[in-house]
């Protein structure tokens, strides 16, 4: 007997699966920005991870930061989303300030430091910069691609 799936599920089949990431861009009163260095690869980058099933994003965004700094924080906004064109993942960052605990390494951070926003460029690559920057700004969330280093223009 031969069974044949319908069009939809073969698609469904087909489809490529994203991940979803969530990260949180901690600013402090003095306007220092929470990084992290990462144990696996020493790139510093802002703190969060993938987006566990049974959580909301702002939950998520609290528990990573939480995890990989040992900083308590409070979720403000959405302040952007970013896709790795080449790995398939969808990053939403939130701009978050810090309302406890005491910055630490973690199994995930070699080291934990508060940078200055003009310390940020020199210190990261262009994908992962930008995330911190955009939370500086007032404007609606922004919406970028990259891959894995360097945004990727768009029309």
């Amino acid at each position: 007997m031969l069974i044949r799936m319908s069009t939809a599920a073969q698609s469904r089949r087909s489809t490529p699966l994203h991940s979803v990431s969530v990260a949180g861009a901690v600013v402090r009163e003095d306007g220092r920005m929470l990084a992290i260095r990462r144990a696996d690869n020493g790139r510093w980058e802002l703190p969060g991870g993938v987006l566990e099933i049974e959580e909301a994003p702002e939950e998520g965004a609290r528990r990573e930061v939480l995890e990989e700094t040992g900083i308590k924080v409070d979720v403000q906004r959405l302040t952007g989303v970013y896709k790795n064109m080449t790995r398939g993942i969808v990053a939403l960052v939130f701009r978050c300030s810090p309302v406890g605990g005491a910055e630490r390494p973690s199994d995930e951070a070699a080291a934990v430091s508060w940078l200055a926003p003009e310390e940020i460029a020199s210190s990261m690559t262009e994908a992962y910069a930008v995330r911190l920057l955009d939370a500086l700004s007032d404007d609606t969330p922004h919406v970028r691609v990259h891959d894995g280093w360097r945004l990727i223009p768009t029309t």
